[in-house]
């Protein structure tokens, strides 16, 4: 009796979804870019102060320091008042990425809940949706602008200007961009929860927060992380139209934006001043696109294998 041999093709080892998520990520190119270019800037930020952190000058030497150009001392000259526009430029993106993450977190979290609660649960998607066109509705930057005016310096005054302008920042920006991420989610939700394995569990009497949470949540989490590349995007662009108008943070506490408005006066005379910050936001907005690009693709088995 002859021995069967097993097929080696059908032997092998299926492909994980998410190796296959990640070749098809990688294959884009725009994406894989976009990615290195945000990992850098990220440990630029990290590893930046360990590695360039030169000696605090007097005031003395600081003004006779002020307004240089590029050097082996200063690889981007410095300010109008001898500060070493490196260690500025490393500092303000700490800020300025901290607030797009933090910022994009609150906003998915805010979208993602209140999307689900309207797709699922039909007596709550009226409300919900009309809550939501009534957020759509405002002007962001003006009603960003009245809150940062008004509360500014009382959230100040609790928590400390650093913190508290951080604070109210995030949670504002945050609170004014969840509105993309509920309508997508709900949109989801809709369709998901027709689907057979949702009826076969509520049919058992599962309890909806048990389906949310093991049927519809896994399976809305793609729309969710496009959404949320994209959300770091305009959470940096927003913070940075707040420091330019002078309503971000403090002086002493640099963002990228802040960094242009300080350097609008000088643009003509140090056109550097503007280019490095404007450069810094204009990548890192491109890079989360990218990413964005990239994940969409990746995440729609429809597309993925092309």
């Amino acid at each position: 009796m002859t021995d069967i041999k097993a097929d080696p093709i059908a032997a092998e080892k299926p492909e994980s979804q998410l190796w296959a998520i990640w070749v098809q990520f990688r294959a884009h190119r725009g994406a894989a870019i976009g990615l290195t270019v945000l990992v850098v800037m990220i440990l630029i930020v990290l590893v930046g102060p360990f590695l360039w952190h030169p000696v605090k000058p007097t005031v003395l030497e600081a003004l006779k320091a002020k307004n240089l150009g590029p050097s082996f001392t200063h690889p981007l000259g410095t300010d109008q008042i001898g500060r070493d526009m490196l260690v500025r430029m490393i500092q303000a993106g700490k800020v300025s990425l901290s607030v797009g993450f933090v910022a994009m977190a609150i906003a998915i979290t805010v979208g993602t809940t209140i999307g689900i609660l309207a797709g699922y649960f039909r007596r709550l998607d009226g409300p919900l949706m009309r809550l939501t066109d009534v957020f759509l509705a405002l002007p962001l930057i003006p009603l960003l602008l009245v809150l940062m005016m008004l509360f500014r310096d009382k959230v100040a005054s609790l928590t400390g200007p650093e913190l508290g302008v951080f604070l109210l920042i995030v949670f504002a920006i945050g609170a004014t961009s969840w509105m993309q991420t509920a309508r997508i989610v709900r949109g989801e939700v809709l369709a998901l929860k027709e689907r057979e394995y949702v009826l076969a569990a509520r049919s058992i009497g599962t309890p909806p927060r048990r389906i949310i949470l093991r049927h519809i949540l896994p399976n809305v989490i793609s729309p969710v992380m496009v959404a949320a590349t994209l959300g770091i995007a305009d959470a940096i662009i927003t913070e940075s139209v707040l420091s330019f108008l002078g309503l971000g943070f403090p002086p002493d506490f640099p963002t990228w934006g802040r960094l242009l408005f300080d350097g609008v006066d000088y643009m003509q005379i140090y056109p550097e001043r503007v280019v490095w910050p404007g450069l810094a936001i204009s990548l890192t907005v491109l890079s989360v696109n990218y990413i964005g690009d990239g994940l969409r693709d990746a995440l729609d088995p429809r597309i993925r294998g092309r």
